[in-house]
């Protein structure tokens, strides 16, 4: 998955929803990620994928992203 392709999956948060990212090629057992109330950082010069939960920004690693979840909880 491209980060662009990532970014259009995930404009739909708004910080109403919970994302859990399944990763793949990480060591165990820091294979998924868990974000409630997630939502996308507008795109910023270095370019990252980044979300928050309001209090915490997560960096995201598109290519290591085998699937989301998108839920409300």
């Amino acid at each position: 998955m491209t980060p662009e392709t990532l970014r259009k999956a995930l404009e739909e948060l708004k910080g109403q929803r919970t994302a859990t990212f399944v990763f793949d090629n990480v060591y165990e057992p820091h294979t998924t990620l868990t974000i409630r109330n997630a939502m996308l950082v507008p795109d910023e010069p270095d370019h990252l994928l980044k979300l928050t939960d309001g209090q915490s920004i997560f960096i995201i690693d598109a290519d290591r992203v085998a699937y989301v979840r998108i839920g409300t909880e």
